[in-house]
């Protein structure tokens, strides 16, 4: 852990001495970010305003959104091959900006996803479907590039951003897996690939138990969310 701490803070002391002249402009683009940010999560507020007047319930339970860290860019341009620079983010990453929508059912993530990307102003550069693919750890969620349209003062600029949408259960599922094997290192830990199967199984079920709430819904057809 020590060592990872010293790590750390070196990373943090080469992005001071690489950024200093720079600081200005990176403190620009992260705000151009937040507010590309802000333009997919009131397309998404609308469509959920829409969704609870006209069909009395609400396909989108909450939206989660970061801008990543400094020494996430930092660290990501590095393993690219990348120097600091406005354009290199801009050009060279797509997931600076980060949306996280969870919805309750299945068929709401693929409801949501696709008016989205009917919307006129959203370009969808990226598509992963880790629902009808998932990760080898059992991960689930349906991930898209985007890019939008902002306007500052100087006139439009294209930004992009990803959007993850997954079920309540499936973001259930992957918060927690995160904090066991990234925040503890469990592949340092003694009978990590048990963990490791164990963690997938956990994956398995969630999945099935989604699969059944979304025959249920089915089977029971319209339906007005109480919550």
């Amino acid at each position: 852990m020590e060592d990872k701490e010293l790590r750390l803070k070196e990373l943090q002391m080469e992005i001071g001495i690489e950024m200093q002249e720079n600081i200005r402009a990176f403190s620009n683009l992260m705000m151009m970010y937040e507010c590309a940010i802000r333009e997919v999560k009131t397309k998404l507020e609308v469509l959920d305003a829409e969704f609870s007047v006209r069909y009395k319930r609400n396909p989108i339970s909450s939206i989660q959104s970061r801008v990543k860290k400094p020494v996430s860019i930092y660290k990501k341009l590095k393993k690219y091959g990348l120097e600091i620079s406005e354009e290199n983010i801009l050009n060279g990453l797509h997931d600076v900006a980060g949306v996280r929508v969870v919805c309750p059912f299945i068929d709401d993530i693929y409801m949501v996803a696709a008016l989205l990307a009917k919307q006129d102003d959203i370009t969808v550069l990226k598509v992963k479907d880790y629902i009808k693919n998932p990760k080898e750890n059992g991960y689930r969620s349906y991930h898209m590039i985007v890019e939008i349209p902002v306007f500052f003062s100087k006139g439009k600029t294209p930004m992009k951003v990803e959007i993850q949408i997954r079920t309540i259960a499936m973001d259930f599922w992957a918060s927690l897996e995160h904090q066991l094997r990234y925040k503890k290192d469990i592949e340092k830990v003694e009978g990590h690939v048990e963990i490791s199967r164990r963690l997938l199984a956990c994956a398995e079920t969630i999945s099935d138990t989604d699969r059944q709430m979304q025959e249920i819904k089915q089977m029971i057809g319209d339906f007005n969310d109480l919550s």
